[in-house]
C-alpha cells in the first residue's frame, strides 16, 4: 500500500526530496505542489503590488525626460508582468499534472525529470536530455 498524504498535508520543514525514497512518491508531490502554490502567490502578490502601483502613479511628468523614463519604466514593468503571467499559466499547468500524477515525467519520453531540475526549475516538461533534444533541433531549423 502507498503512502498518501492529505490535500495541504504539513511536510516537515526541513524537507527535501532525495533519490532514496521512490520518484514523486506523495511526500515528494506534496512537496513540488506546495513549491509551486507558494511560487503562484507571490508572482500574483507582485502582480497586485504593480497594478496598485500604476493605478496610484502620477502619469504627468512636466519635464520631458522624466516623462519619457516614467514611460520606460512603466512599459518595463508591464513586459515583465505580462512574462510573470505566462509564467503562472505554466505553473498552473504544472499543478494540474501533479493531481493528475503526470507531474516529474517527460511529456516527450515519458521518463523521469529528474529532482534536480524540477527542483531548479519546478514548471519543466522534459527530461534534460529531451529538452536538450528540442533545443538542438530549434536551433537547427532557426539556422536554416
Amino acid at each position: 500500500m502507498t503512502e498518501t498524504l492529505p490535500e495541504s498535508a504539513v511536510l516537515p520543514p526541513d524537507y527535501k526530496p532525495s533519490k532514496s525514497e521512490d520518484y514523486m512518491s506523495p511526500k515528494q508531490l506534496e512537496y513540488f505542489r506546495q513549491k509551486l502554490l507558494k511560487w503562484r502567490s507571490e508572482l500574483l502578490h507582485e502582480s497586485e503590488e504593480t497594478l496598485h502601483h500604476l493605478q496610484e502613479e502620477d502619469h504627468f511628468e512636466p519635464d520631458m525626460a522624466d516623462r519619457a523614463t516614467s514611460e520606460t519604466n512603466r512599459s518595463l514593468e508591464l513586459r515583465t508582468r505580462d512574462r510573470e503571467r505566462k509564467l503562472i499559466s505554466k505553473i498552473d499547468s504544472a499543478l494540474a499534472r501533479v493531481e493528475e500524477d503526470t507531474y516529474g515525467y517527460c511529456e516527450e519520453t515519458g521518463d523521469p525529470i529528474g529532482l534536480a531540475r524540477l527542483e531548479a526549475r519546478p514548471i519543466a516538461t522534459l527530461s534534460l536530455e529531451a529538452q536538450e533534444r528540442h533545443e538542438r533541433m530549434e536551433k537547427t531549423y532557426r539556422d536554416e
